[in-house]
């Protein structure tokens, strides 16, 4: 099918001597990688932006053109640099992957759009989906179950807070994910704040139960393909992104992230982020406002997200995808999984065992290697930094005694 570019050129999507151009940043990423080989896969030509030259994206046969760029999460010049190449090179649309990408995107959002396709979130949207603070107090008010939220404004408070909650408390940055500390007294609560205090942390009651996930493409409200999972195994252990993930389907779940992305409006993609309590109640834990971790199982899964996300910008709308395979597990081998094992020594037999069972899908792709063999070699200097920092058994600390 043909298809009109940003620059007026037809393109065709997905064969022929033409193809569409697309601009995807953080090629560090193992989701990236996975969009990378998704587009690629179907002719669609992939320039992607990182600020390692270790990136394992750039290693894809699937990569077109590399590019070095300035960290979005730490340099402010990241939205200049991606306004110059796109003014510079044609491209039909921008995939900005990290929040910290996403979010520079964003404040320049009017001048991108002079030049190319910017599939993101509108600003009220991703102001509140990118603060978790925000984020619960907006699904309070609709409705959906979320932790007990406190929101100190300083030390005292906190000293005050850490008297009256029941522990364990965890203390979480108000943006994006990793920031996380887990505390069991008011002497953790206050050494945990601290430590966190940089990134304007909020205080949640401890949810324990299973990690589950909605994942949608939206287009100007309207959901246009979703997704749902549960985590199987995790790295941390206490918490974390995937190490193996299995698809699922369970309409409250559904029921549940799409009414908190209807009521914000939503466009592009997101995952909404939920704990499964013992007496089978979710609880909402954050809302992604950008492709996340897990991507590769969507696409085994039947959602080929990075796909569906480019028809959509280019053409304006495809047909709903609200079908998929249930019962698909998915694994992430290096590091997630190996280290989700050397934490918890429980796992190790089933760490091995799963290389031999044709059933669980894995990122490793015979046809696509190189990028694999540099994740085995970025596992080894991971596991050494970690070490050195504190960072590797139970890098946010543990809920329990």
């Amino acid at each position: 099918m043909w298809i009109s570019g940003a620059t007026g050129k037809r393109l065709w999507c997905g064969s022929g001597e033409d193809f569409m151009k697309v601009l995807i940043t953080d090629g560090n990423f193992k989701h990236t990688l996975a969009a990378v080989r998704s587009l690629g896969k179907k002719g669609i030509d992939v320039t992607v932006l990182s600020h390692m030259r270790s990136s394992i994206s750039f290693f894809s046969r699937y990569t077109r053109r590399k590019r070095l760029a300035p960290d979005p999460e730490r340099d402010d010049r990241f939205a200049t640099y991606l306004l110059n190449l796109v003014e510079e090179e044609s491209y039909d649309l921008l995939i900005p992957v990290s929040f910290a990408a996403v979010m520079q995107a964003a404040r320049i959002r009017k001048e991108l759009e002079h030049h190319t396709r910017v599939p993101i979130a509108g600003g009220e949207a991703l102001r509140v989906a990118g603060s978790k603070g925000l984020t619960v107090r907006c699904a309070r008010e609709i409705g959906i179950p979320v932790p007990e939220t406190y929101y100190p404004g300083n030390g005292k408070e906190v000293e005050d807070l850490g008297r009256s909650v029941t522990y364990p408390v965890v203390v979480k940055g108000s943006e994006e994910s990793g920031y996380v500390c887990y505390a069991r007294s008011p002497r953790e609560l206050k050494s945990c704040y601290e430590r966190l205090a940089p990134y304007q942390p909020i205080i949640q009651e401890y949810i324990p139960g299973e990690g589950y996930g909605f994942f949608a493409l939206y287009n100007q409200g309207q959901a246009r393909a979703v997704f749902m999972h549960r985590r199987l195994r995790e790295y941390p252990v206490t918490g974390g992104p995937s190490a193996l993930a299995e698809s699922i389907y369970d309409p409250l779940l559904e029921a549940l992230g799409r009414r908190l992305l209807d009521h914000l409006g939503w466009h592009g993609v997101a995952m909404v982020e939920f704990k499964k309590q013992p007496d089978g109640t979710y609880v909402l834990m954050e809302v992604n406002p950008k492709f996340w971790g897990s991507l590769e199982l969507a696409i085994a899964s039947g959602v080929d997200f990075p796909y569906l996300l480019c028809r959509m910008a280019v053409e304006g709308d495809i047909e709903p995808v609200l079908r998929y395979r249930v019962g698909v597990r998915f694994r992430w081998p290096f590091p997630l999984d190996l280290f989700h094992a050397m934490t918890n020594p429980r796992a190790i037999p089933r760490f091995f065992a799963d290389f031999m069972d044709p059933s669980i899908r894995t990122d490793i792709d015979p046809r696509d290697i190189a990028p694999n063999l540099v994740q085995l070699g970025m596992t080894a200097a991971e596991f050494l930094i970690r070490v050195r920092e504190g960072r590797f058994w139970r890098p946010h600390g543990t809920p329990y005694r």
